[in-house]
């Protein structure tokens, strides 16, 4: 869950994006995995699905890096956070996420996906490698 006040608007990145409200300061804890929120989905049932179902959380959800059995959908706008390859988050923590730097108020929230995925990633066609790949 989001530990900082956001709001959602078209990113200049991809599609929606999550902005601040409000300037966040460098080190500030700005999310945490909260299963009593976060759904943590099994992979046999997420397998399982096709169709919407599957291309909405082939989109907004990844792997569980604590548990390879399970993906992690967020039921906050966090989801919506988008790809930057100098981001301004740290989410190198599956439980938690840091402001790198200072953010502004109105500026976007980035992270780096290649966190999420060990092999890199496939966005709108645009593979993404890892720096070990």
């Amino acid at each position: 869950m989001l530990l900082v006040d956001v709001y959602l608007d078209k990113s200049p990145i991809q599609g929606i994006g999550v902005f601040a409200k409000n300037r966040i300061p460098r080190g500030t804890r700005i999310w945490k995995l909260d299963p009593r929120f976060d759904r943590l989905i099994k992979v046999e049932t997420y397998e399982g699905e096709s169709g919407p179902v599957k291309s909405y959380l082939d989109r907004y959800s990844y792997p569980d890096r604590r548990d390879p059995n399970f993906i992690v959908f967020e039921a906050d706008d966090a989801r919506y956070m988008n790809h930057a390859d100098e981001p301004n988050c740290d989410v190198s923590s599956p439980e938690e996420s840091f402001a790198l730097r200072d953010i502004a108020a109105g500026e976007e929230l980035t992270c780096n996906y290649n966190h999420f995925f060990e092999t890199g990633f496939d966005f709108l066609g645009d593979r993404h490698l890892t720096s070990d790949g």
